[in-house]
């Protein structure tokens, strides 16, 4: 199955990059999860957890505010004014 490519990034750094089996972010919508094969779509994120799942079950949760959240092609870009591992 194939892998997700995952970029967390704020204004000033990225904080985060690699691949992941899933993602779960909170957007303006709600909460949704993202998984390989998952339709290109663009959300807006609501200030909250980012919560990544690598491919050997590990997580990292990372707190983004102020951004949106892209998803082309198992490609999926979170860009934040403001992001952070936690």
């Amino acid at each position: 199955m194939a892998a997700l490519n995952v970029s967390v990034v704020s204004a000033d750094q990225e904080v985060w990059s690699g691949e992941a089996a899933m993602v779960v972010a909170r957007t303006v919508e709600g909460e949704i999860g993202i998984l390989p094969g998952h339709e290109p779509m663009l959300a807006i994120l609501a200030g909250g957890e980012v919560r990544v799942t690598l491919d050997g079950g590990e997580k990292l949760t990372a707190n983004a505010e102020d951004g949106f959240l892209s998803v082309q092609q198992n490609s999926v870009q979170i860009v934040a004014s403001r992001a952070a591992l936690v």
